[in-house]
């Protein structure tokens, strides 16, 4: 009887201690390495800062990977709960029929505390925020003052005939690399195009309907691509088409200044040291300045799932929105906090002077720029295999394969190729 009594108290104690989680979910997502270390140190914490849900977080080795895999078992309803992708794919979730948008998903949100770039970016042309920014990162100029100093330039330049004049004094003073600047779409075209208010395509770059077209191969953008191209054949820019050349010339030292990511900081300035400085990336004179756009990813709910695995998620995205945890978030990683609330209170701690958080305030007083329809966001189809085409052709002009015209004529015409068997796809859907 003793026995009868003891086995079915385990029984009971087992059960009650499944019981303790309402749910266990899977977040799956794309990055390695130090963020990787990130993201998997935040699931931990919210594991062990309630016991109600148990979150794991699952790496897929990179982002294409891991919405490749989380289709693949949507299909097979084995799909998880919670994915992270990167910007570029966001009109292809969209459609997908996988995923519900998290402003549904939690109503009670202030979604309007998200800074501009990073709203507009993932929001319905509605107005509705469809995914949740988590690693944000956007465009700032960086310059190593020390280099500038030395030919008379004490404050960092702020449009691109600034940085040309700086330039050509380095030049002359025999510097062989006065700017390092990549052509990846990201740079060349995504973000310079947001910033200067210029569409990349029509119907405000896709935001009205699948029948967009690009149309970057005309005006400032043909003329911005043709113009470093000529800045560097003077020998004011280098232009490398690798990520290794476009990031490690700066911090080596061979480069006095270089576009790039703010999550570029954490090395760049051990190598630099109180040399550099940073400030918001260049416009062209007679411009008004926009706010950059998002980058990094977000996270996105699958459809398909149970109110308790909902209930697991919203914790979790609850949690990873809190003031400290994206402040503790961008301190491991070199993103930024994506919300107004959290660079506030980042700003009034007295970690704001730190060096993991440098970049914070200018990256996001540059996503909080003015915006218009044209520095929304890009809500393109198949724009993952486009950013490939883009720099196949632009790399094909640098190397001297053909006119940088015709190389902007052939991206944006295999890009509308693109663009139209995306939209046949989705024949008769309408964007959400």
């Amino acid at each position: 009887m003793k026995s009868t009594l003891y086995a079915a108290g385990l029984a009971a104690a087992a059960f009650a201690a499944s019981a303790a989680h309402s749910a266990e979910i899977e977040f799956w997502y794309g990055n390695t390495g130090a963020v990787e270390e990130a993201i998997q140190a935040q699931c931990a914490a919210f594991n062990a800062a309630q016991s109600e849900h148990v979150v794991s977080c699952v790496g897929q080795g990179g982002y294409e990977p891991a919405m490749q895999k989380a289709i693949a078992a949507y299909r097979s309803s084995q799909h998880p709960v919670l994915i992270q992708f990167f910007d570029a794919g966001t009109l292809d979730l969209m459609l997908s029929g996988a995923v519900r948008s998290v402003q549904d998903l939690m109503s009670d949100v202030d979604w309007d505390d998200y800074v501009v770039g990073a709203r507009s970016f993932y929001e319905t042309s509605t107005g509705e925020l469809f995914s949740q920014p988590y690693n944000g990162s956007t465009l700032i100029f960086y310059a190593n003052m020390d280099m500038l100093g030395d030919v008379g330039v004490s404050e960092i330049p702020q449009t691109y005939e600034d940085v040309v004049t700086v330039a050509r004094k380095l030049k002359d003073n025999g510097h062989e690399c006065p700017v390092l600047q990549r052509v990846h779409p990201w740079f060349s075209l995504e973000q310079f195009s947001a910033r200067h208010g210029e569409a990349i395509a029509s119907n405000n770059n896709g935001y009205g309907g699948l029948d967009a077209e690009f149309t970057f191969n005309t005006g400032l953008v043909a003329t911005h691509l043709q113009n470093i191209q000529s800045w560097r054949d003077e020998g004011l820019f280098r232009l490398p088409t690798d990520v290794a050349g476009g990031k490690n010339a700066f911090v080596t030292g061979e480069c006095a200044m270089v576009e790039n990511s703010t999550a570029h900081y954490a090395a760049a300035f051990p190598a630099h040291g109180d040399a550099i400085a940073i400030g918001l990336p260049p416009i062209y004179d007679g411009y008004q300045r926009h706010n950059t756009l998002i980058g990094g990813g977000s996270i996105w709910a699958m459809q398909g799932h149970d109110d308790a695995d909902y209930d697991a998620a919203r914790a979790f995205l609850n949690f990873v929105r809190q003031n400290d945890q994206q402040i503790e978030f961008a301190g491991r990683t070199g993103y930024m906090p994506v919300t107004n609330s959290a660079l506030a209170a980042l700003l009034a701690s007295d970690k704001s002077d730190q060096l993991e958080y440098a970049t914070a305030a200018v990256g996001v007083g540059s996503l909080n720029q003015p915006g218009d329809e044209n520095s929304r966001g890009i809500r393109l189809g198949f724009y993952v295999q486009f950013r490939d085409v883009y720099t196949e052709e632009v790399t094909k002009a640098l190397n001297g394969e053909q006119d940088m015209q015709v190389a902007l004529d052939n991206a944006a015409k295999r890009g509308d190729e693109l663009l139209r068997r995306f939209e046949k796809t989705y024949q008769g859907v309408s964007l959400p």
